[in-house]
């Protein structure tokens, strides 16, 4: 059998340009995984809207190739979304540590105030674009009722039930709960937890058997 390359041998049905054509290929998704992490690096920073020509210098590619791999900034920002639902996601699928649904629900706080910490750059970010956007509407549509979801299957049927309750803790579970008490009143996280923790425990008081 012959050694040489199979666009070589005779009747090979592959051109010689073909590895020329995987190798642009590389360099394509590389340049592409190049900019999205110049983005995120970008928006952890603190940056909540940087320009194509910063996120263009970050990664070391032209201004030309950002907007070949994305038509626009908003395409930049549905990555970046992507790569940040992936993390949450993470988070949904560890098992809770807590023995009783008191315990699991108070967990829900630390979990999320972990989460919310590593989020809440690119969750500024997201509320840039989400008023002309409606794919980031409906991303965060989808994560708002997944939180809830998960919060409801924690709770017994006499608190999932009762709506006052039920929509009380949903919002002391929220990002919007957690950046207020750590961006506008400045607490720890540690303190912004105890506060969480103590204001759902009271709202819990009164299920039946405590």
């Amino acid at each position: 059998m012959s050694s040489a390359p199979r666009y070589l041998q005779a009747g090979a049905d592959v051109e010689p340009e073909a590895p020329a054509a995987d190798g642009r290929r590389r360099r394509s998704q590389d340049s592409r995984a190049r900019i999205v992490q110049a983005m995120l690096d970008l928006v952890r920073e603190g940056d909540i809207s940087p320009s194509a020509e910063l996120v263009a210098t970050r990664a070391d590619v032209g201004l030309r190739t950002v907007f070949r791999h994305f038509k626009d900034l908003e395409s930049l920002y549905l990555e970046m979304s992507a790569v940040i639902e992936g993390e949450l996601m993470s988070l949904v699928h560890t098992p809770f540590k807590g023995a009783t649904w008191r315990d699991r629900v108070l967990e829900l706080v630390e979990r999320r105030g972990w989460a919310y910490e590593r989020i809440a750059p690119f969750k500024r970010a997201s509320e840039v674009l989400r008023h002309s956007s409606a794919t980031l509407v409906a991303d965060n549509t989808k994560m708002v009722e997944i939180s809830r979801e998960i919060l409801r299957r924690q709770l017994p049927p006499e608190i999932a039930e009762d709506r006052i309750r039920f929509e009380g803790i949903d919002l002391l579970l929220s990002f919007d709960a957690w950046h207020r008490l750590r961006r506008d009143q400045e607490l720890s996280p540690k303190r912004a937890t105890e506060v969480l923790q103590a204001m759902i425990s009271g709202l819990l008081e009164t299920a039946s058997g405590s």
